[in-house]
């Protein structure tokens, strides 16, 4: 059954609903349903957290039995699995819909296509890819885990606008205003981990825990540590949950990290580095769906030399500090404009008094 204008209004609300949970579902991802029986809005709900019911539950339980004969618009396809929660193709054949449009197909293989093929088979009416593309961006993160068995990594960076991001002795706050800062901290929100290097942890002292604004749940800070170098005093170190990645196999520095409360993971690369494609596929394995990396020119351009980025986050600053500055990345000098890395803007847009540009590569 093909889409209708109405149909895109009423995904447009379980999208807005799907947002909801923006800061608090993962490993999960971010869903919303909205029921319309006769123009009219009869129950709406959205997934909140792991464990807990589904969307689909939520609005079948303020429809009640307004429920029978009505449509349901779900942003995700309805679960025919039992995990922690009972299928919820299932909830919606008893409760007697007539119709269910979903958004996307849910990429999960325990799901893929069943859910529609369960509803189908019970006389349900269905309709698919309605404001399809919207969805897949809410979640992009567990569509990258399901279909790559790795996170979604942004890279985030704020810089000047000759593309310094810190002076030469390493200073580097603040460069942007309180605005970037804060937005900056919604997308650690978000996220499900935040990574940093070895060098940010010596030079910033950094918490790179979300203060700017209000969330229930603190990200996974990761730090990418060959040499298991990070002062035992660091600030990343005290409260919440810590992964330190390092190269070599010392007890000792392990032991110690163990004991500051830090999780110690060893992924050496033939030169001695952490692997990092190998520690994305680590992240997948243990439910990471987004990753923000907030890192310095060296790790930066490992993570893009290695293929670990998805997507860039910049702010620049109207300002300039000359030539001598550290830059955004560390990245092999060219010969050729032809083997310049392309990207693709996504959005920019003024916040505050800086640029924010979202890109990614092509």
């Amino acid at each position: 059954m093909s889409a209708t204008a109405d149909d895109y209004r009423w995904m447009a609300r379980a999208l807005k609903l799907a947002e909801r949970g923006l800061f608090t579902t993962t490993p999960n991802p971010r869903v919303g349903c909205v029921i319309v029986r006769d123009g009219a809005i009869v129950g709406e709900g959205w997934h909140l957290r792991a464990g807990e019911p589904h969307a689909e539950v939520h609005a079948l339980a303020m429809a009640g039995e307004k429920a029978r004969g009505a449509t349901a618009y779900v942003t995700l396809e309805p679960c025919s699995h039992h995990g922690r929660t009972p299928p919820c193709a299932d909830a919606l054949v008893k409760a007697g819909v007539a119709r269910v449009a979903v958004a996307m197909e849910d990429p999960n293989p325990l799901v893929g296509g069943r859910g529609m093929a369960r509803l189908h088979d019970a006389g349900v009416a269905t309709t698919t890819g309605v404001q399809e593309n919207e969805a897949r961006e809410l979640n992009i993160g567990f569509i990258s885990r399901m279909t790559r068995g790795r996170p979604w990594l942004r890279l985030k960076a704020a810089a000047t606008l000759d593309g310094k991001t810190a002076l030469n002795n390493g200073v580097s706050q603040w460069i942007t205003g309180d605005d970037a800062r804060r937005d900056a901290h919604r997308w650690r929100a978000r996220s499900c981990a935040v990574l940093t290097g070895i060098g940010t942890v010596r030079d910033d002292d950094p918490q790179l825990n979300v203060r700017a604004i209000p969330t229930e749940r603190q990200p996974l800070r990761i730090v990418v540590d060959a040499r298991l170098e990070t002062p035992l005093n660091a600030r990343i170190l005290d409260g919440g949950r810590v992964l330190v990645a390092g190269a070599v196999q010392d007890s000792e520095r392990i032991a110690a990290l163990q004991r500051r409360g830090a999780d110690v993971l060893i992924l050496p690369n033939n030169g001695g580095k952490v692997d990092l494609p190998a520690l994305m596929t680590e992240l997948g394995r243990r439910g990471i769906n987004e990753v923000l990396a907030e890192s310095g020119f060296k790790l930066n351009g490992s993570l893009l030399r290695e293929g670990c980025v998805d997507e860039l986050i910049l702010y620049l600053a109207p300002a300039l500090v000359g030539d001598e500055a550290r830059g955004l990345f560390n990245l092999p000098t060219l010969d050729n404009l032809a083997d310049k890395r392309q990207l693709a803007f996504r959005d920019v847009r003024q916040v505050g008094q800086d640029l924010r540009i979202i890109a990614r590569p092509c």
